[in-house]
């Protein structure tokens, strides 16, 4: 694989070194960066640089949604304090700022298919929806009808130039990559994306932050889940489907028998252990599937948790497969946002919203319907897609 990430100091000034850090080139004078703001630390410091590289700089903030609780709570993102700090921020850079309501939008393409999923049993992944859709696409839409020559964001992934053009990679900083979430980037997406900083640590933005003077240098991170009050992911699920707190039977997937009632099924994902309240068996016992259909949970012992291929739908790709000579190199795959990639096969062609077969190598525990599937070569992200269904192991 070649093509060189390009990582830069966080004292780095000159227009060389900024021109870098956007892969535009100079002068840069002559650019236009339209830049996504969240009204976080990390965008907030990608607009720093580009206003300080000379470039024109337009911030745009897109208003997703605007709970009570979000107004006064600390680590959201695109809503209530959160929206007043990115504005502060373009103000003190002395840049552009706009804010679009995507709230509708917002609601129908993730919040409501965030409820719809769990009701379905499966486990969601809303944070990816925003970002193929509300995010991502129309904030595309919106930089190519100001003119602008890229789209910067804060997500720490890096954009790498390879022989066949621009390439997904991880971050340099593996506690803080994000490619897990950025799958379904398309190619004309990513020719069209910057991603300033991909190549440096957390902490190093920080510092650029309290260097420039920006507010929110010290502001907490936003949680995973952001429209979520608190993390309490089922209370809003309740609220928006009552019907989520229905009980059901949990389970033995062995027998057959009923070993308990449940407290509705949204409380459970597959691998999950705490929280049956199920004594008296004669081994631990994980939640091995939800059936929807007959609100129930049901529990097995931990090798029924071992899957040895997934069926997985909606595959998008990123540039073309790679190309392994003889035994070097293999595809490796995520099937959860803070798992490490394990060796696998893909039988069908990834991508152009496909289904394929995923085969491990070995088998992989604890995969979970309504997750995504990320593919990688080496620290190259080739794609992913939605894990539909498993295959168990036998016995």
């Amino acid at each position: 694989m070649t093509g060189q990430t390009v990582t830069t100091p966080p004292a780095a000034s000159s227009a060389t070194d900024l021109a870098g850090l956007f892969q535009l080139d100079q002068p840069l004078s002559a650019r236009r960066i339209v830049v996504a703001m969240s009204g976080g630390v990390d965008s907030s410091v990608v607009a720093a640089l580009a206003a300080k590289s000379g470039a024109e700089v337009i911030g745009v903030t897109l208003q997703l949604y605007d709970h009570g609780e979000a107004v006064k709570r600390k680590g959201a993102c695109c809503a209530g304090d959160d929206i007043r700090d990115a504005r502060e921020v373009a103000d003190r850079l002395g840049i552009a700022h706009y804010v679009f309501d995507h709230e509708s939008a917002f609601r129908e393409d993730v919040i409501d298919r965030f409820a719809d999923e769990y009701m379905a049993g499966r486990t969601p992944i809303p944070c990816i929806r925003c970002n193929m859709g509300v995010k991502f696409t129309d904030l595309f839409r919106m930089a190519r009808e100001l003119g602008a020559d890229c789209l910067a964001t804060g997500h720490y992934v890096q954009r790498v130039v390879g022989e066949d053009g621009p390439e997904l990679h991880r971050a340099a900083d593996p506690a803080r990559d994000q490619s897990y979430f950025l799958y379904g980037t398309t190619d004309e997406q990513l020719a069209f994306l910057r991603f300033p900083l991909g190549g440096l640590p957390k902490p190093q933005v920080r510092e650029i932050a309290a260097e420039l003077g920006l507010g929110v240098a010290a502001k907490p991170d936003s949680q995973d889940i952001c429209f979520v009050p608190e993390g309490d992911y089922a209370s809003l699920v309740k609220k928006l489907r009552p019907e989520a707190g229905n009980t059901g039977p949990i389970i033995d997937a062995r027998s057959g028998d009923e070993l308990g009632k449940h407290k509705g099924i949204i409380h459970y994902t597959v691998g999950q252990r705490r929280g049956l309240e199920i004594g008296g068996q004669a081994e631990p016992l994980y939640v091995t599937g939800i059936d929807a259909d007959r609100q129930a949970v049901l529990v097995g012992p931990k090798r029924m948790l071992a899957v040895t291929a997934m069926e997985v739908v909606e595959t998008n790709r990123i540039g073309p497969m790679p190309r392994f000579e003889g035994s070097a190199g293999q595809l490796s795959v995520k099937v959860r946002s803070l798992a490490k990639p394990v060796p696998c096969r893909i039988e069908g062609d990834l991508g152009d919203n496909a289904t394929v077969r995923v085969v491990f190598d070995n088998p992989e525990y604890g995969v979970a319907p309504g997750q995504a599937a990320v593919f990688y070569a080496g620290e190259r992200v080739v794609g992913g897609g939605w894990i539909e269904d498993t295959e168990k192991a036998s016995g």
